[in-house]
This record gives C-alpha cells, structure tokens and sequence, in this order.
C-alpha cells in the first residue's frame, strides 16, 4: 500500500456548507493507471454522453418521467443525473417533497455547450454544470454540480488537475470550526475517511489554491451553490470519472448565464439562467443586452434572423430552457423582430 501523504494547509478553503467544511487533505495516492478508459457501471443513474459534431452546439433531449407514490423530485433528478436547481426550475408548479403518484415530470437534458475550447474539463457555475470532453473521442459528457456559495465563490479562469486522492482525510480549520459551533454543531479536528467524510471516497486536486473537485457524503445537495468555493459531484458520478480524469487534464471555469447555439437542423437556441456571482443585481436592459452580445457571438458572420419576442422570453425566464430563438428564412445578422 502506499505511504499516506498529507497534503497540507494550501487546502483550507475549501469546504461544503451543509457541514460548514473548510479542509486539508491526508490520503493516499490514487492507484488508477493513465491512459485507458475503464468501464464503470452507475446503477439506476443516467449517463450524459453525446457525440460531437462540427458546428452543433445543442445536445440531448427533455425528458419527461411519470412520479411514483413515493417518490419526491429529487429521486427523479437522482436517476436521471440532474441537479436540485435544474429539476425545481423545470417543474416550477410540482411539490418537491410529494410530487404525487402519476405526477408528470420534466427532466432538463437539453444542453448547449458553453462557449470553450473543447477539451478537457468546462464546469460553467452559472447553470452547475461540468462538461468533459474525453481526449480523442468526439464525445461529450455531462454531470451536475454544486459550487461555491455568494460569499465563498468558485474562482474562474483556467487550471488543470495536480493529484488524483482516495478516501481523503478531513481537517476542518478553526474558522470552520468556530462557523459550525455558533449554529450549535460540534466538528471534530480530524474526520477520517468514511461516511461521515464531507469530500467522499475521491478528490481531484486543481492547481488553485485551496480548490478541488471531489465527491460527497450527501448527494441530494447536488446542483446547489452550497460549497466554500470547490466543485461537489455526485458520488456516482464521480466514482465514473475519476479513473477517467488523468493528472494534467485542462480544467475551465467559466460563468456563462446565457448560452446560445445551434442545432443539427441549423436552428439558433438559447438557454439562460440567473446571474450569479460578482455581477451584482441586473435590469431587465442590462440581462438583455448581455443576451444578445452573446447571441451575436454566436451569429458570427452567418446570416440569420432572430425573434425578439423569443429572446426577450428568455431572458426574462432564466430557467435554463433551451429555446429556439431563429424566426423565418436568413435576412441579415442580429435582426430582433416582434414586440
């Protein structure tokens, strides 16, 4: 076995607000070899796993399931690999708790991939969602996410994946400590490995200061800012893609509330959500014109028209629809026609 290595305090911010967690790390080195893919199976958990295709930028389909009695949403939203915010969003008028037995539920996965390179990993905060692009392959893969809350923000920028961690041992700071007991909790100094290990079964170091991509002991959290600023998985999903991740792999963060592409059939969709994170509070003039410079980006120099009414919707519901935006033949760049 190998020597168990202590990573040290670089790691302290990083933690999870269900448990108050700031942590260091003590584990060991992750066995999995470089290179080949293995095959992992996720029970009763869908994959998102979708070719690429030159010039398509939407992937997926809504999905609709029927509730069971004892269902809430969030088994939904388990089985079909959507986060909290994703499922409550799509199913504004449903009880999370009792759905109810028969209940028709949407499942949102419909996605338009952000506006990055296409390589390695991109975790766009605005919409709690991580994309990996499998080197080689043209295929993409999607999980949600949960990120840094408004005072513990997830940085953006580009980094890359330094260690690879198994079974890692928790530490919480005094400050982390001190938050927890001002709510009437007790926090150990040292929280080993095990169930009640806040990081889960792996961790995937990034070359920022204090900030990783691991899994967690409560899974129904997933797809809330909830975290000190790193990047939660569901454990399922991160059991897939640790073997699958190597030391070195290109890592995005970026903060995209509005995301426009095309389709297959060369249909211009858009897909907002709520500002967040060091924007600050938006009017409805600022959130549009932020729409249509995106919009714009994407048009390039293609001639195409675009429905005001559709884009104005969209904005105007940041819900993470994806919405179709293109209205009659080709007729110029960014045109908004209707009210």
């Amino acid at each position: 076995m190998p020597a168990r290595r202590r990573i040290g305090p670089r790691l302290a911010l990083c933690g999870l607000l269900l448990l108050g967690a700031g942590e260091r790390l003590a584990a060991e080195a992750a066995p999995a070899e470089e290179g080949a893919e293995p095959v992992v199976e996720v029970p009763q958990r869908q994959l998102h796993r979708y070719p690429l295709a030159e010039g398509v930028d939407v992937v997926g389909e809504r999905q609709y399931a029927t509730a069971e009695q004892a269902d809430t949403l969030l088994d939904i939203a388990a089985r079909h690999a959507v986060g909290y915010e994703e499922i409550r969003r799509a199913n504004p008028d449903v009880d999370t708790w009792l759905p109810g037995a028969g209940a028709q539920v949407t499942v949102p996965t419909r996605f338009i991939l952000p506006e990055t390179p296409r390589e390695g990993i991109v975790v766009n905060i605005a919409e709690m969602r991580l994309y990996r692009y499998p080197e080689g392959k043209a295929v993409v893969e999607t999980f949600p996410v949960s990120v840094g809350r408004r005072d513990w923000s997830t940085p953006l920028g580009k980094t890359r994946v330094t260690e690879k961690i198994t079974d890692p041992v928790w530490y919480p700071p005094d400050s982390i400590r001190e938050e927890a007991e001002a709510r009437g909790e007790a926090l150990p100094a040292k929280v080993p490995p095990g169930p009640d290990n806040p990081l889960g079964h792996y961790a995937l170091l990034l070359d920022l200061d204090g900030y990783l991509l691991h899994s967690t002991n409560r899974p129904w959290g997933i797809g809330m800012r909830a975290t000190h600023g790193c990047i939660r998985l569901h454990p399922q999903d991160m059991a897939y893609l640790f073997d699958r991740i190597q030391r070195g792999t290109p890592v995005r963060i970026v903060n995209q509330p509005f995301k426009a592409g095309w389709s297959r059939q060369g249909e211009l969709f858009l897909q907002a959500f709520p500002a967040f994170g060091g924007r600050g509070a938006q009017s409805r003039d600022q959130r549009l014109e932020m729409a249509v410079d995106v919009v714009e980006e994407a048009l390039g120099d293609r001639q195409h028209r675009i429905d005001g009414q559709a884009l104005r919707a969209a904005v105007q519901d940041p819900r993470g629809k994806v919405r179709s935006i293109s209205r009659g033949a080709p007729e110029g760049p960014l045109q908004l026609t209707g009210p």
